[in-house]
């Protein structure tokens, strides 16, 4: 959630930003954002001034008293009656007002960076790096489907028949190829010195509101309406939510935490072609790295971040590039985001298989999440968290760029250790 004094302070250029996001309201929200606070800042006054007269007229009531002035001191006791009935209808105003505030708050998304380039788009995000690894066939690929069928390693038409559509089921070398690419993931991750956290994988309503899905993307998430919770989107939230309403030391930063877990979306309305295979799915496996920052050091710590899945994609051999999100293309808590893509060469297509962000302390407000600096003040952190990696498209692409003329599928060297076996099929 943006903070009160930024919103104050920068108002015309915070406007700018979100509605580059596509927010058409904000000026409206903002302007009524403002408004509120100005009435907060009235009503508090009132509140304060009130409360030190009713106590200055309460402590006159015992001295009026000794002093035999009865009538006085009856007057001072209505006084004070009357008092306090206006200090509860203020208590309960500054109440309204803040729960406006709040309603108003929630609906503004994170101001996107000033390196952030304006977009409505993906068609608008900005090529930042591609690999050379060019990917050619003397034949004709097929899609990772068609090959997945072929040798018999994801079952589609048994995940609807168990659940639904969106719910493969992998099998044989398919699962193992699931589990091993898991296992070089969190093995990387380790080595780079993220901490491994087996988290949760239901939320409560304050964690998902905490990292920014909540209120934002309460549709598109699973809800189970007996216990309150929620199936997670990512192991970004309930890692991150560890640091709820927690102050760090300065000399802990960075937090370096990193997690594998299934994740779940509904993706209501998706269909067609596009979305065919493992291209969209409701449940997916990934692995995740999130870092608690200090604001001065975020932006390198984002690169760093994005240095560290490139050099997963680059162990995989796969080709792939990195993209600059536009303003209209970042998530709603989003303030830069750098997306990664593999080349489907059998789709042709580039698939999305990470989104590494910083979120500054858009994510930390709402969470309460704090710092203690060398003056012993408390400012708020900045979070980063990104996808190390998303599964599905890394197997989809795995299959079409490795594919051979007989069929085969050649695993990548680093993954065989992991696999024991070199290819499938």
């Amino acid at each position: 959630m943006l903070e009160i004094q930024r919103i104050r302070n920068h108002s015309a250029k915070v406007t700018e930003r979100i509605q580059a996001k596509g927010l058409k309201q904000a000026e409206e929200i903002i302007s009524e954002v403002i408004r509120l606070d100005d009435k907060r800042k009235e009503i508090l006054s009132n509140l304060e001034s009130l409360r030190a007269e009713n106590n200055r007229v309460a402590k006159t009531v015992g001295a009026l008293l000794a002093q035999g002035k009865k009538e006085e001191a009856e007057a001072a006791k209505t006084q004070t009656a009357e008092q306090k009935t206006q200090i509860k209808q203020l208590e309960e105003e500054l109440e309204t007002v803040l729960t406006a505030s709040y309603n108003q708050m929630v609906l503004l998304p994170n101001v996107p960076h000033d390196s952030v380039p304006v977009g409505k788009t993906p068609e608008d995000n900005v090529v930042a790096f591609q690999n050379d690894i060019k990917v050619t066939f003397d034949f004709t690929p097929v899609p990772h489907w068609e090959l997945a069928l072929k040798h018999d390693i994801i079952d589609w038409e048994l995940g609807v028949k168990i659940t639904g559509a969106g719910f493969p089921v992998y099998k044989g070398k398919g699962a193992i190829l699931q589990r091993a690419l898991i296992q070089f993931f969190l093995n990387e991750a380790n080595k780079a010195g993220y901490t491994e956290i087996q988290p949760p994988i239901f939320i409560n309503r304050q964690s998902g509101f905490g990292t920014g899905q909540l209120p934002d993307k309460d549709g598109q998430m699973y809800y189970i309406n007996e216990d309150e919770f929620y199936l997670i989107p990512t192991a970004e939230v309930p890692i991150t939510n560890i640091y709820r309403d927690v102050i760090l030391e300065s000399r802990e930063l960075p937090v370096k935490n990193c997690g594998y877990t299934p994740c779940f979306r509904r993706e209501a309305g998706s269909y067609g072609a596009h979305v065919r295979g493992l291209n969209r799915l409701h449940q997916f496996d990934k692995v995740e790295v999130v870092q608690i920052a200090n604001p001065e050091n975020s932006y390198a710590i984002l690169e760093e971040m994005c240095n560290h899945v490139m050099g997963l994609l680059d162990s995989l051999r796969l080709p792939y590039r990195k993209l600059l999100l536009c303003t209209g293309d970042m998530s709603f808590a989003s303030a830069k985001t750098f997306d990664m893509e593999v080349w489907s060469a059998a789709q042709e297509k580039w698939l999305e298989v990470s989104s590494v962000s910083n979120f500054e302390t858009f994510q930390a407000s709402r969470l309460k999440c704090r710092f203690r600096d060398e003056d012993k003040k408390t400012q708020l952190v900045h979070t980063l968290n990104g996808s190390a990696l998303a599964l599905p498209r890394i197997v989809a692409s795995l299959l079409e760029n490795n594919q051979q003329a007989d069929g085969s599928i050649l695993i990548p060297e680093v993954l065989r250790p992991y696999t024991g076996f070199d290819r499938i099929g």
